[in-house]
C-alpha cells in the first residue's frame, strides 16, 4: 500500500456562528490509500479537525498524517494505538482503508441505507446570528418538514433566544417538534441553573454542553439536579483511553452523550464511548462535525447500523459552496443516500 494526503479548504456558504465564534471557512485534509491488489481503486477518507476545539488542531497535525502515510503499512498500529491522541487522523485512517476494501460507490456499510431504501431522521440546524437570522431558518426548517430543531445558543441575548424558542413552543407542541439546544459551553457556571430553569419551562428536550468543559463539581451538579437533561459534547474531547471515559461518565452521569467521530476517536472510540454510555443507562446520538461530504458520508452510513431512533445530528453536507458532490440528500427531514447519483472526485483528482 501507498498512502498521500492533501489539504483542502471549504467555504462556508453562510458565515457558520457559534459562541466561540463566526467561521467563514475552514480546513480538512484528505488522505488517500492505493494498494496494487486494487487496480486503480484507491481509498478517500477525511481528517477535519475543528480549531480551537479538537484535541489534534496542533501546530503538528500535518506532521503526524505525513508520518501515517509514510508507514501506513503498520495502518493496524495507527488504528489501534498510534492515533488515540489524534481523532480525526483515526478517523480519515478508518474511513480510506474501508473504502479501498469495498471499491464501490464509496459504500462502506452497506445496508438499507447505501441501498437507497432508508433514510436517516435528522435534525434540523439553527446557526446563531440575529434574530431575524435566526427566525428565518426556524421558518425554513419547519416548512421542510423538521420535527426536531437544533438551536445554537449562547452567543447573542438570551432573552432574545428565550422568545425564539417560545415562539416555536406556542406553535407547536412537545409532540409535534423537539427542540434541543447546544450552548457549546458559554453558559457561566454561577449562572446555568437559572438559565437552565427558564429553558425547562419551554419542554426542551436537553441541552448540549451548557458550561464549559473541565468544570466537573459544576457539570455534575447541572447533572445530578435534573433541572433539564444534559447532553456532554465538549466535555469529551481528548478523554481518549477507556479508564478515562469510565471515570468521567461515572462522575456526572449526563442524560446524553453527543458523539462525532473527528473529534472522539473515530469508529473505534466512538464505540467505546457508545459500550460505556449505554452500561450506565446514558443515552447518545451521532452528530457529525462540519465535514465535507466525504467525512459525512462515512458517518451517516455507520450511523445508520447502530439502529439509534433518536433524530442524529447529519445534516451539516450542505452548509459548503465547495462541497464533494455526493449521493448525499436530505428529504422529508431525512438524510439519504441515493445509489443512482455518481460522486464527483473532480477536484481531488490531484491526490492520486
Amino acid at each position: 500500500m501507498i498512502a498521500t494526503f492533501k489539504k483542502y479548504n471549504l467555504k462556508f456558504l453562510h458565515p457558520a456562528g457559534t459562541s466561540r465564534g463566526v467561521m467563514h471557512d475552514r480546513d480538512v485534509w484528505y488522505i488517500f490509500i492505493k494498494d496494487n491488489l486494487y487496480d486503480q481503486h484507491f481509498g478517500i477518507g477525511e481528517i477535519a479537525p475543528l480549531k480551537n476545539l479538537s484535541c489534534d488542531d496542533t501546530p503538528d497535525l500535518e506532521d503526524k498524517i505525513a508520518e501515517v502515510c509514510q508507514s501506513i503499512q503498520n495502518y493496524e498500529y495507527w488504528i489501534n494505538e498510534g492515533l488515540l491522541d489524534f481523532p480525526s487522523v483515526r478517523f480519515g485512517l478508518e474511513t480510506a482503508l474501508l473504502d479501498l476494501h469495498t471499491g464501490k460507490n464509496k459504500i462502506l456499510f452497506p445496508s438499507q441505507f447505501t441501498h437507497g431504501t432508508s433514510g436517516i431522521l435528522i435534525n434540523g440546524l439553527i446557526w446563531m446570528g440575529d434574530s431575524k437570522f435566526m427566525n428565518r431558518q426556524i421558518n425554513e426548517k419547519i416548512k421542510r418538514g423538521y420535527r426536531c430543531i437544533k438551536l445554537k445558543i449562547g452567543a447573542i441575548d438570551f432573552e432574545t433566544e428565550l422568545s425564539l424558542l417560545k415562539m416555536i413552543r406556542d406553535e407547536f407542541s412537545v409532540a409535534d417538534m423537539e427542540i434541543r439546544v447546544d450552548a457549546n459551553g458559554a453558559f457561566a457556571a454561577g449562572d446555568a441553573n437559572n438559565k437552565l430553569e427558564q429553558l425547562a419551562k419551554l419542554n426542551i428536550h436537553s441541552i448540549e454542553q451548557p458550561i464549559e468543559q473541565g468544570q466537573f463539581a459544576a457539570m455534575a451538579n447541572l447533572c445530578n439536579r435534573a433541572i433539564l437533561p444534559v447532553a456532554l459534547d465538549e466535555e469529551l474531547i481528548g478523554v481518549n483511553n477507556r479508564s478515562d471515559k469510565i471515570e468521567l461518565l461515572v462522575a456526572l452521569l449526563p442524560d446524553y452523550i453527543i458523539l462525532k467521530p473527528s473529534l472522539h476517536g473515530g469508529f473505534a472510540g466512538c464505540t467505546e464511548w457508545i459500550a460505556i454510555a449505554e452500561s450506565l443507562n446514558i443515552g447518545w446520538w451521532i452528530t457529525s462535525a462540519l465535514e465535507s461530504n466525504i467525512g459525512l458520508n462515512a458517518i451517516a452510513q455507520w450511523a445508520y447500523t447502530l439502529n439509534n431512533p433518536l433524530p442524529q445530528g447529519l445534516g451539516t453536507g450542505q452548509l459548503f459552496t465547495n462541497n464533494i458532490p455526493s449521493p448525499l440528500e436530505i428529504r422529508n427531514a431525512k438524510l439519504y443516500y441515493n445509489p443512482d447519483v455518481s460522486w464527483d472526485l473532480n477536484v481531488l483528482s490531484n491526490g492520486f
